[in-house]
């Protein structure tokens, strides 16, 4: 094993007769970002393998089972997860959504949550960058963190029914756009005309760009 090789922490449990799921430490951490990200990466150029879902801190793995035992996808994915290096980023892309911030919806609600002007807010969470920790409930629904402690707010105890697609919206640590109409209780900040939603990919970089 290389002096830079890292061995991660991570368990791997059988889901169904050609699935499993591989879990890292449950945490928020760019670290661990970087060995889901690394092993998905990994994982893609398997033969075998049908399907990954890749998550904040774990993979969902489909493969074929009339090629694979679920044992020897377990002894491959342990040798080769001994090559990689979670200190380092597999790819990096940036992508910069431009963002028009407005007082419709919870900007307000969030500044005052937090005991801050509605211009620190924006500044706060338009000088971050984020990475995408995970896709989901929604095709295109990229989970983005993390977002300044300091603007962190809770979801909305009583969630909307319709959400505007294109809807900038924070929950907790996490940031996201809504890609299409829906309901959410997430505190909507801002609105973006950004329709690339379908070029996410776990890892990459994106920051909001005020307009």
């Amino acid at each position: 094993m290389s002096k830079h090789s890292v061995v991660y922490s991570m368990k791997i449990e059988v889901v169904t007769h050609n699935s499993m799921m591989l879990y890292f430490e449950q945490r928020i951490d760019d670290r661990i970002l970087n060995q889901v990200q690394q092993t998905f990466y990994m994982l893609k150029e398997l033969e075998g393998v049908i399907d990954l879902t890749p998550s904040y801190a774990s993979i969902l793995v489909e493969f074929d089972h009339t090629i694979h035992t679920h044992e020897y996808m377990k002894n491959i994915i342990h040798k080769q997860i001994k090559t990689l290096n979670p200190s380092t980023i597999t790819t990096q892309r940036h992508i910069k959504i431009p963002t028009k911030y407005h007082h419709k919806y919870d900007l307000e609600h969030v500044a005052k949550y937090n005991n801050l002007s509605i211009n620190e807010v924006i500044k706060l969470h338009s000088s971050t960058i984020y990475r995408v920790y995970a896709i989901g409930f929604m095709v295109g629904f990229a989970y983005l963190a993390s977002i300044p402690q300091k603007i962190a707010t809770p979801r909305l105890s009583t969630p909307r029914s319709k959400v505007p697609k294109g809807s900038v919206a924070i929950a907790d640590a996490q940031t996201a756009i809504y890609p299409q109409q829906s309901a959410g209780g997430w505190n909507i900040i801002g609105e973006t005309d950004f329709e690339e939603y379908n070029s996410f990919n776990i890892g990459d970089s994106v920051q909001f760009v005020r307009i």
